[in-house]
């Protein structure tokens, strides 16, 4: 499995897209623990565009180098761990936890477009590990803005391209990450910690 992993990883001359979590259970060959983050900084020296999504929970397991470059993003957990080389070919393990205990290698353009699209989805929800520590979190960054905004409810769900539930569970979101309950008190605190 290693080698046919790091395989499919070197054979990316473009882009690598992972779903990983560094963080793996007891009894996993070393072999195994090292080969993701190793895998990335390969391709990353090929000068392949490396988007590697990670749970939160694995940052303190992140080196450094994976916070440079726009290389990561975190999320609050990832769907399964996935490998993706030049959006021709993906990896996914067959219990969707660990690629030691059996891989399913992916060539149908279909599936790799799914795959893709979930990534990129997962990418664009994600918090980028490259922004200043005080900034506000990417995907609460356009529920801020419309805030700010003084748009309705309603207003800011449609100029976001979401639902009104939606919506109200990011303002929600926003107000808890602000340790406030009023929307006013929101924006001074947003303001106070130099989200705005």
């Amino acid at each position: 499995m290693t080698a046919a992993l790091a395989g499919l990883v070197r054979s990316a001359r473009h882009e690598l897209l992972t779903f990983d979590d560094p963080v793996t259970p007891p009894g996993v060959p070393e072999a195994f623990r090292s080969l993701a983050g190793a895998c990335v900084r390969a391709a990353a020296g090929r000068q392949a565009t490396v988007r590697r999504i990670v749970p939160r929970r694995a940052l303190p397991h992140l080196p450094p180098d994976a916070r440079v470059d726009g290389r990561a993003r975190v999320t609050d957990s990832i769907p399964f761990k996935l490998v993706v080389a030049d959006r021709t070919v993906a990896a996914l393990p067959l219990d969707l936890e660990l690629h030691c205990n059996g891989l399913l290698v992916v060539r149908d353009p279909v599936v790799v477009q799914a795959l893709v699209r979930t990534h990129h989805a997962w990418w664009d929800g994600g918090d980028d590990l490259t922004a200043p520590p005080g900034s506000a979190p990417a995907h609460l960054r356009p529920v801020l803005e419309a805030l700010m905004a003084g748009l309705t409810d309603e207003a800011a769900a449609v100029r976001l391209g979401m639902s009104a539930r939606t919506y109200s569970r990011r303002v929600g979101e926003l107000m808890a990450a602000l340790g406030t309950a009023s929307r006013f008190r929101a924006g001074a605190e947003a303001a106070r910690r130099g989200w705005i």
